[in-house]
């Protein structure tokens, strides 16, 4: 990971599968780095907010997760909870640069690997 201005380099969309997650530890907490199908990329707290599932585990349908414990399902754009669920997870800002995941760093400080 390299750190520049305000964004983490956290690697490559290659090092996330399709329709998958990647999660980067934080002191304040783990952040799911989610890739949709169509190559959009999305950052959450890796917690739902119903019960704290880890939604980096969760399948990813559009712009959307469920989460795997009680398939509550999370817009990955906003955080909050779809349907008749209530409830929101924290979106972080992340951006694609010349194929790599740049994070919004500014209060994330990371963790050593």
């Amino acid at each position: 990971m390299q750190m520049s201005n305000d964004w983490l380099d956290i690697g490559t969309l290659n090092d996330i599968p399709k329709r998958a997650a990647r999660v980067v530890k934080t002191v304040r907490g783990d952040i799911a780095i989610f890739r949709t199908m169509d190559d959009q990329v999305f950052a959450l707290d890796d917690k739902c907010p119903h019960k704290g599932g880890p939604l980096s585990q969760g399948i990813v349908q559009g712009d959307s997760v469920t989460c795997p414990l009680h398939n509550w399902v999370i817009s990955l754009k906003t955080g909050e909870a779809q349907g008749a669920d209530q409830g929101c997870t924290r979106t972080i800002a992340v951006k694609l640069q010349e194929g790599r995941i740049l994070l919004s760093w500014p209060g994330l400080a990371v963790k050593a690997a």
